[in-house]
């Protein structure tokens, strides 16, 4: 290629590419060199070399919706996901975003609180008297201070549940078998727990030494239980069991003090009224009344777990008791 030919192709490349690469504009400028015409000049070079993405409207659905939430705020989201609006059976707004009217109960306060299982074999010693050396010292620490001994018990006792419910989940999923609703009875007796917790929390306000305390019991729990279970589900479930012992034990002598004018028989919080179906002018010891049969429940439970396992079934051979609570 001669000199000359190269210094005109140059000139012409530069003609075309230069506004595009060489200007701060958007635009693209036509170089007078050229023998098209302006329509078909302008075609060429807005689909051939405009740099712009062409505009495009969004339609309706694909506009970001906002959504008010209870108490007011706005939630700007583009996937539409729209807070559902439920009402009571009065056709009241529902308040609780915790739970909701389906999973509120009439509970059973029937059941024998004093039944205890009689440690024969060596780990049901060795799980009774876990539980009595971890007892002691909460009841030095808090003594008749019922309602904060209760958010710490509550913390440590929803965690079983969520534990055993989770491993077992794992294992399900290995081993490609199903659990016979254990799972769902696990993570339903964590569920009631962490409700008695936000029931009590509405009531106490623990200090900041008491959250600290709280904040390392249950990291401790949490990761002992959690190889204790792995280890042997049936002393974890063994353990839980003598746990839920102490639970009803406490519940009752919170209840000899309310009885008594040792504690003051506040109403019971609104959650608690809907939560267990209570009467409206309910009050804290019918609260804790409640709350002792759940544990009373959940204590029956986990023995019968481990009675199972001891006597060498597997849980998922064995219907779980789902919502015996």
């Amino acid at each position: 290629m001669s000199q000359s030919t190269a210094t005109k192709v140059s000139r012409l490349v530069l003609g075309q590419l230069g506004p595009r690469f060489l200007s701060n504009t958007t635009g693209f400028s036509r170089p007078a060199t050229t023998g098209m015409s302006s329509a078909k000049f302008a075609s060429y070079g807005v689909r051939g070399w405009s740099a712009s993405a062409p505009s495009v409207k969004p339609s309706e659905e694909d506009k970001p919706k906002a959504f008010a939430t209870e108490d007011g705020k706005l939630i700007v989201s583009y996937w539409g996901v729209a807070p559902p609006k439920i009402t009571k059976e009065d056709g009241t707004a529902w308040k609780w975003n915790c739970f909701r009217p389906w999973e509120s109960y009439t509970p059973d306060v029937s059941i024998d609180v004093k039944k205890h299982h009689k440690p024969e074999t060596t780990m049901d010693k060795f799980a009774y008297w876990t539980v009595q050396v971890l007892k002691y010292p909460t009841h030095l620490f808090f003594q008749r201070r019922h309602m904060c001994h209760a958010v710490l018990l509550e913390t440590v006792a929803a965690v079983p549940g969520m534990v055993g419910g989770m491993l077992l989940h794992c294992k399900s999923l290995r081993r490609f078998e199903q659990s016979g609703g254990w799972i769902k009875a696990l993570l339903e007796e964590a569920e009631n727990e962490r409700m008695h917790l936000m029931t009590f929390i509405e009531i106490a306000k623990p200090k900041w030494y008491e959250r600290a305390l709280v904040f390392a019991v249950q990291g401790g729990f949490f990761n002992a239980y959690f190889l204790a279970y792995l280890a042997s589900p049936k002393l974890a479930h063994r353990i839980v069991g003598y746990l839920e012992e102490e639970a009803v034990n406490s519940y009752s002598e919170f209840l000899k003090d309310l009885d008594n004018g040792s504690f003051e028989n506040a109403p019971a919080p609104a959650i608690a009224i809907d939560y267990w179906r209570l009467p409206p002018n309910s009050t804290l010891r019918d609260v804790v009344f409640v709350i002792r049969a759940d544990e009373a429940h959940h204590r029956d439970l986990n023995h019968y777990a481990s009675d199972i396992q001891c006597q060498g079934q597997e849980l998922k051979d064995t219907p779980a008791p789902i919502g015996y609570h």
